[in-house]
């Protein structure tokens, strides 16, 4: 049933009850009487959603999982179809199904479906096979791992990342290395994840139930998932740069003419070290929703750019083997993108909360 705007004056009953009379047609209609309930939602833009109950129960109870079938064919290379495989879970499918049309699944897509499934989908697995298809579930629900907690997990894994990346430049150490590639990987597949959370709850309108106070904040915490997968991102190049550089120096293709220099080495720890303070802290005003915190933080980091000049002037003036000048002006950038991820997620905390300490006339 579908009518036009019309209005309907609230009236008061008792000392603080108002009340609104409903159209009889919408009752009828809907099969409404005397004692049944409504379910009531006041939407952002102040309008109020009105439901019968037991319809909007009965809703959620038969909300059927989101399936999706992908063909392949010869054309298709393995990276293609784990390309599709991605996108469909970012935007919150609960089973995919590939098949492959006329033909037996090649070893190279089975084994790079698995592995990504295994490696890169979080909560997900491979529930079926046959010769022709392979399905894939993912078994996570939403509010058991939420988009908050997710976000607090990846900084943990990225920073831990980018110091691990950084303690190996020390003695070109291979395993610190290795923990650098794992580390990241596991970023990637959180960030994975809190994509398709934050795409869910969009979809759905479920910011308040993702901890949001509008719908704006989605974008905010895509941009600092983002910011947080670009510390990774630099860590990754960092190790891969060392482990590069200790391959040749094993294959005696390189001869590096003097160890790390030790006051270069330390400063770029100290300077490491501040800006992990600054991103877990922004991060924490994100959380708490601390407009006034963080923005101290802000003119914090404004002073911090004297330490940032005086390590600039101190690499310029040190001759260092052109290889280790090279990674250590890498570890460099990658502390000093960590400020700039900070000053990001600080601006999207002001942003976000600016309205709650400002006076509306």
């Amino acid at each position: 049933m579908e009518r036009g705007l019309e209005y309907r004056k609230i009236q008061r009953v008792g000392r603080g009850s108002y009340i609104v009379t409903l159209p009889q047609e919408w009752i009828k209609d809907l099969g409404l009487g005397k004692g049944d309930s409504l379910a009531l939602k006041i939407q952002e833009d102040s309008s109020l959603l009105l439901a019968p109950r037991d319809a909007l129960e009965a809703k959620g109870k038969e909300a059927q999982p989101r399936r999706y079938r992908i063909y392949t064919d010869l054309k298709d290379d393995a990276q293609s179809v784990i390309r599709k495989i991605t996108s469909l879970y970012v935007i919150s499918a609960d089973l995919i199904h590939i098949h492959f049309k006329g033909r037996e699944i090649p070893p190279e897509h089975k084994s790079a479906i698995y592995n990504l499934a295994k490696n890169s989908l979080l909560g997900s697995e491979v529930i079926d096979e046959t010769s022709h298809e392979i399905t894939i579930q993912v078994l996570i629900n939403h509010p058991e791992f939420p988009v908050e907690k997710a976000i607090r997990r990846m900084a943990i894994v990225a920073l831990s990342a980018n110091r691990d990346a950084i303690l190996a430049l020390e003695k070109i150490d291979q395993n610190l290395v290795k923990g650098v590639l794992e580390a990241c990987n596991d970023v990637d597949r959180l960030n994975l994840y809190v994509i398709r959370q934050l795409k869910y709850g969009l979809e759905r309108n479920l910011f308040e139930e993702l901890g949001f106070k509008t719908q704006k904040e989605f974008l905010g915490y895509r941009i600092v998932a983002n910011d947080i997968k670009g510390i990774a991102d630099n860590a990754l190049n960092l190790a891969n740069n060392i482990a590069a550089l200790r391959r040749m120096t094993k294959d005696q293709l390189l001869t590096l003419n003097e160890p790390i220099d030790e006051e270069m080495y330390s400063q770029i720890l100290e300077f490491n070290g501040k800006a992990h303070y600054f991103f877990e802290e922004t991060l924490k005003g994100l959380f708490k929703r601390d407009y006034e915190g963080t923005d101290k933080l802000i003119s914090e980091m404004g002073r911090f750019a004297v330490l940032e000049g005086e390590l600039i002037t101190l690499m310029s003036t040190k001759k260092t083997d052109p290889n280790v000048s090279s990674i250590l002006r890498l570890a460099f950038d990658g502390s000093r993108r960590i400020i700039e991820y900070s000053r990001d997620v600080a601006e999207v905390t002001l942003n976000r909360t600016v309205e709650e300490i400002s006076q509306p006339f």
